[in-house]
């Protein structure tokens, strides 16, 4: 089964052939930064670390750029409301947003172009859009210009919409505008706004729109015609239509598929800073690690919405421990195996090869895992070690083997890392009992117990299982 990939604008799952033999070209939306990530945010950016990882396990040169959009009105306002330049108030975030990669053992993308770094591809772009009568400067001499939606007819294709049922935005500014309809392109300067935040175009000084830093930046790093274009399903409509129709207004063929991930939601909401209901990454993995964290947002399809819970998040941090403890003993037994070399079981190929199938992929590793540890009970190591193999090479291509030296450099803050490696090494110490009671071998039961309480931790047996605390 070759691999197949839901298509958005088609929206239909097709077997996916990139633009260039062995090559992949990927663009995602990235954070607007006008405050640090939450793990709504941070869903997509798992998503999109799994497809490369499952693309290069494929035999693929995957290049990602995912961009940063450091100038927008929240930042200029935000920015303000602090007192901060609204340069070093995105510059911050942006910070934020790669700690956030770290934690959560997402590779940093190829490139990350900053929209501010690109505006002279911009003005290309919209003077080419002017030139061809697809956007028009605004008659009031505001420097503004706009996408006129009625010049491109196949407008509203990519989210299945007609212009006429079609409403313009509640926030809309209708100043200039020959339809209420048409999206800025470019925004002019406006008094009271930092000078530093606008740039020289043919229609006055002003600063980007949204849409159009995408289309400029994407044209630049991965050409007229790409692979894949991703991001959040709340980016279909309006981002993702004008970046679509002012692309292919310019010429540009554009994304050859639209991939876009599913929100993860509290109380049936969208999560997002505007409804308060927003956690950021830091403040979460205080509660579970990184890993399971991570686990927590690989395990559903990406197609999936999420209701957040912290109930379901321990559930899944249990299952990801079910794995790991099998990884350390085996490890323990074996002596170690390649993590490379292990070859991932037909199922999960299977399930990875249809559109992602991250739900079925964790299964198999399951099943794997259980079939493990009736090897370790049997004693057979030739066949524990292929099976070690099998299960860390499916893990390490989600990004989840806890051996792997991602997770020993990933942190959650200055403490984090010795949490983390505190937690793990304890863990393997509680499945050493735990076996060892199973086993009615009392004695190294309490051989374990006595050295965690020499260590300081104390152990507390409950019905769900052994709990651990550092004495104080």
């Amino acid at each position: 089964m070759s691999l197949r990939l839901y298509d958005t604008a088609t929206r239909e799952i097709r077997d996916f052939e990139p633009l260039r033999a062995g090559e992949v070209g990927i663009y995602h939306c990235g954070l607007t930064v006008q405050a640090a990530p939450h793990v709504g945010h941070i869903r997509k950016e798992v998503v999109f670390d799994v497809l490369r990882g499952w693309l290069e396990h494929l035999g693929y040169d995957v290049t990602v750029i995912a961009n940063i959009t450091d100038i927008d009105d929240k930042i200029l306002v935000k920015s303000a409301e602090q007192g901060h330049p609204w340069w070093a108030h995105a510059y911050h975030n942006e910070r934020e947003l790669h700690r956030a990669y770290d934690i959560l053992g997402c590779r940093p993308p190829t490139y990350e172009p900053r929209a501010t770094g690109h505006i002279t591809e911009m003005v290309e772009l919209m003077q080419q859009l002017v030139d061809a009568g697809h956007a028009y400067p605004a008659a009031d001499g505001s420097g503004d210009v706009y996408f006129d939606v009625h010049s491109w007819p196949s407008y509203g294709s990519l989210s299945g919409q007609r212009i006429d049922d079609m409403q313009a935005a509640e926030d809309a500014d209708p100043r200039g505008k020959r339809d209420a309809r048409d999206f800025a392109l470019w925004k002019g300067h406006k008094d009271g706004e930092p000078e530093t935040a606008s740039w020289p175009t043919p229609w006055g000084r002003g600063r980007p729109g949204w849409h159009l830093e995408c289309s400029a930046m994407v044209g630049k790093y991965l050409g007229d015609e790409f692979d894949i274009h991703g991001g959040g399903i709340d980016l279909q409509f309006p981002h993702h239509e004008n970046e679509l129709a002012q692309s292919t207004a310019a010429g540009r063929p554009f994304a050859r598929w639209w991939m876009h991930n599913a929100w993860i939601t509290t109380a049936g909401e969208k999560m997002s800073k505007s409804l308060g209901n927003s956690l950021l990454i830091p403040a979460v993995t205080e509660r579970v690690r990184p890993i399971e964290l991570r686990y927590y947002l690989v395990a559903p399809h990406y197609r999936s919405h999420v209701e957040f819970s912290f109930e379901a998040l321990d559930e899944a941090a249990a299952s990801f421990r079910r794995i790991e403890g099998y990884v350390v003993r085996a490890t323990e037994v074996t002596g170690g195996v390649d993590a490379d070399g292990g070859m991932p079981c037909a199922d999960f190929v299977q399930a990875m090869d249809d559109d992602l199938a991250t739900p079925a992929a964790v299964a198999a590793i399951h099943d794997c895992v259980r079939e493990g540890n009736k090897l370790l009970a049997d004693g057979d190591s030739p066949a524990l070690q292929g099976n070690l193999a099998s299960v860390r090479r499916m893990l390490g291509i989600l990004r989840l083997d806890p051996l792997s030296a991602v997770w020993a450099t990933a942190s959650a803050g200055d403490d984090g890392a010795l949490r983390r490696a505190t937690d793990v090494l304890v863990r393997s110490l509680l499945e050493q009992r735990q076996q060892a009671r199973a086993d009615r071998d009392f004695a190294t039961a309490d051989r374990v117990r006595d050295q965690l309480r020499a260590a300081g931790i104390d152990v507390e047996d409950t019905p769900s299982g052994p709990r651990w605390t550092i004495e104080s």
